[in-house]
């Protein structure tokens, strides 16, 4: 990754209290996140193999945060089946187009995972985690795009809020 912004792309500058591994969390992010929009595989690969190098516990929360909090904008008054599973068809379809590596059960799983309907007994594919962090930000790039906003804002939010549930006491 160079770094350097796509045209008419601003440079995220992330909050100076955050510590190194959310800052490379929402900068690799980002960049997925740029990649994905220009449907550019090779950086978008680079960003991926950085996410699978970080927390991934960390990773997931930040991306599922994200996924949360666009669905509930795309759909305040309640989100149906039909709506989760136009997501799944856009961002299949749309990421196979460019990624041919994209495993489709892998966007299952980010979309259930970030809803929390997953059932954990159930008998499922072996996903790589470099398969569902891909996945998960094909999610993130299509909820942007159907909500025509920058991602930069519920990235800093995503991020924030786990800091926030991090440093919280428990009582």
């Amino acid at each position: 990754m160079t770094g350097r912004p796509e045209e008419g792309q601003e440079i995220a500058v992330w909050p100076d209290h955050w510590p190194r591994t959310p800052r490379e969390i929402a900068t690799a992010t980002a960049d997925a996140l740029a990649a994905a929009r220009s449907e550019s595989a090779e950086p978008f690969d680079e960003a991926v193999a950085v996410l699978v190098d970080l927390p991934y516990e960390q990773v997931t929360a930040v991306h599922a945060g994200m996924v949360r909090e666009l669905l509930e904008e795309l759909h305040p008054d309640g989100l149906a089946g039909e709506d989760v599973q136009a997501v799944l068809e856009r961002s299949v379809r749309s990421g196979l187009r460019w990624l041919p590596s994209l495993e489709p059960e892998a966007v299952v799983a980010v979309l259930t995972g970030a809803l929390g309907v997953s059932d954990s007994d159930a008998e499922r594919p072996k996903i790589r985690p470099e398969q569902y962090l891909a996945a998960g930000l094909l999610v993130v790039a299509d909820l942007v795009a159907a909500r025509r906003v920058a991602p930069e804002a519920y990235l800093r939010r995503a991020v924030s809020e786990i800091e926030r549930a991090e440093t919280q006491e428990m009582p």
